[in-house]
C-alpha cells in the first residue's frame, strides 16, 4: 500500500527517465502536472546527453542533469570520475522525491545513494527485494498495450496521490529562439509560407518501422498534383538518408529537402509551421504532436494505442493484419515489416486530404 505523501512539505524532485528521444518527450506531462501541482517544487530530470533537447526549455523545469553514452570510451577511470562528478551534483541538490519512469536498474542504485524522503518506479516483481526496498512507493506497468505511454508514466503520479487534470497532460516540447530563427530563415529562402506546405519526415533509425520509397515517392506525387508543397526531413544517420535517397530516385516531384540540416529544436520550429505532418513512428511524429501539427502517422509493428499522436488531430494509418502490432523488428526478425510493404499509398492519401479538409 502506497502512503501519502505531505505534498505541502516537497521542496526538489528529480525525475529519471533513461530512453530515447520520443520516450523522453513522452515524460514532458510528468514535468507539467507535478509543476501545477506541487508549485512550490523545484524539478529537475536526468536523461541521457543526446535526448535533453527534447525537454530543454520546459517551463516546469529547473535544471537537466545527463548521462553522455559516451562516458563508456573514456576507460574504467575516465566513466568512473564521470559517473561520480554526476553523482555529487545530484546529491548536492538533496531532492524529497525521485521519480523513476523506466525498469533501468541504474534508477534504484540512484535513489539509495540519493536516500529522498519519497520515491517512486514501477512494480517489477521478479527485479526482487533489492528493487522493492529502493523505492517508497509503486505503480504498475502494464505491459498490454492498451493505454497510451503518457498515461503509464502518469501513473508514478497517481501512486503518489497526484492526479493529472486532462488539459495538463499535453506534450511540451520549447524550440527556442535560435531554431525558431534559423526555421524562418529557412522558410524564407524557400519562399515557404506558414501554413503552407506539407512536412514528410518518412524515415526512422529502425527501417523496419518505415514505409517503402516507392509509395512515399508515389504519395508526394499525389500530394503534389493536389497542389501542396512538401517539406522532406530525415535524421542524417546513413540509413535514413539511403531511403531517402531511394524516395528522389523514384519521383520527379519538386521538394525541398532539408534531410540531415536540423537540429531537433529546428526540426520542432519547422514542424510546427507546417500544415500537416506525415511520418512513421519516430521521435519527428511526437514531436509533430507536442507542436500541434495535425498528424498522419503510419504504423506497422509498434503499437499505436500506446505510441500514437498524443492529443493532436490525427490519423492512425496501419494495416488489418491480425499479428500486429507484434513490436519484432520486421517479420521473423528479417527489417522488413509485410504490415508496413503492404499499406496501400492510397489510404494515407485519404488520411491526409481528411486532416487537410
Amino acid at each position: 500500500m502506497n502512503k501519502p505523501i505531505p505534498f505541502h512539505e516537497l521542496r526538489r524532485a528529480l525525475v529519471i527517465k533513461l530512453r530515447h528521444h520520443g520516450d523522453v518527450l513522452l515524460t514532458s506531462p510528468v514535468l507539467s502536472v507535478l509543476k501545477a501541482q506541487v508549485p512550490q517544487c523545484r524539478i529537475d530530470t536526468l536523461v541521457y546527453a543526446d535526448t535533453a533537447p527534447m525537454l530543454a526549455g520546459h517551463p516546469a523545469l529547473d535544471e537537466i542533469h545527463t548521462i553522455d553514452r559516451r562516458w563508456k570510451q573514456l576507460g574504467i577511470i575516465g566513466q568512473a570520475a564521470a559517473e561520480w562528478h554526476l553523482l555529487k551534483q545530484l546529491r548536492a541538490r538533496q531532492y524529497d522525491l525521485v521519480i523513476h519512469l523506466t525498469e533501468h536498474r541504474r534508477g534504484a542504485w540512484l535513489t539509495r545513494l540519493l536516500a529522498p524522503r519519497f520515491s517512486v518506479a514501477p512494480k517489477i516483481p521478479k527485479r526482487g527485494r533489492f528493487w522493492r526496498n529502493s523505492f517508497s512507493h509503486h505503480y504498475h506497468l502494464d505491459n498490454r498495450g492498451l493505454r497510451h505511454v503518457v498515461e503509464y508514466n502518469l501513473d508514478a503520479l497517481r501512486a503518489l496521490g497526484i492526479h493529472p487534470a486532462v488539459e495538463q497532460r499535453k506534450l511540451v516540447m520549447v524550440p527556442g529562439f535560435d531554431a525558431e530563427t534559423r526555421v524562418t530563415e529557412l522558410m524564407r529562402s524557400h519562399e515557404l509560407a506558414p501554413k503552407g506546405f506539407i512536412h514528410l519526415h518518412p524515415t526512422s533509425r529502425w527501417l523496419f518501422k518505415c514505409w517503402p520509397a516507392g509509395k512515399t515517392a508515389a504519395l508526394m506525387d499525389a500530394l503534389h498534383a493536389q497542389g501542396h508543397r512538401l517539406v522532406l526531413t530525415a535524421a542524417p544517420d546513413a540509413k535514413e538518408t539511403g531511403l531517402i535517397a531511394e524516395i528522389k530516385a523514384k519521383t520527379q516531384t519538386p521538394f525541398i529537402d532539408l534531410c540531415g540540416r536540423l537540429s531537433l529544436k529546428e526540426l520542432a520550429a519547422l514542424t510546427a509551421q507546417a500544415r500537416l505532418f506525415i511520418g512513421v513512428d519516430s521521435a519527428p511524429m511526437h514531436i509533430a504532436a507536442a507542436m500541434g501539427t495535425p498528424t498522419v502517422a503510419l504504423f506497422g509493428p509498434s503499437g499505436d494505442k500506446e505510441w500514437g499522436p498524443w492529443q493532436v488531430p490525427h490519423r492512425v494509418v496501419t494495416t488489418d493484419h491480425t499479428c500486429r502490432p507484434c513490436g519484432q523488428d520486421g517479420c521473423g526478425g528479417g527489417k522488413i515489416s509485410d504490415c508496413l510493404v503492404t499499406l496501400p499509398m492510397e489510404q494515407v492519401l485519404k488520411a491526409a486530404n481528411e486532416l487537410l479538409s
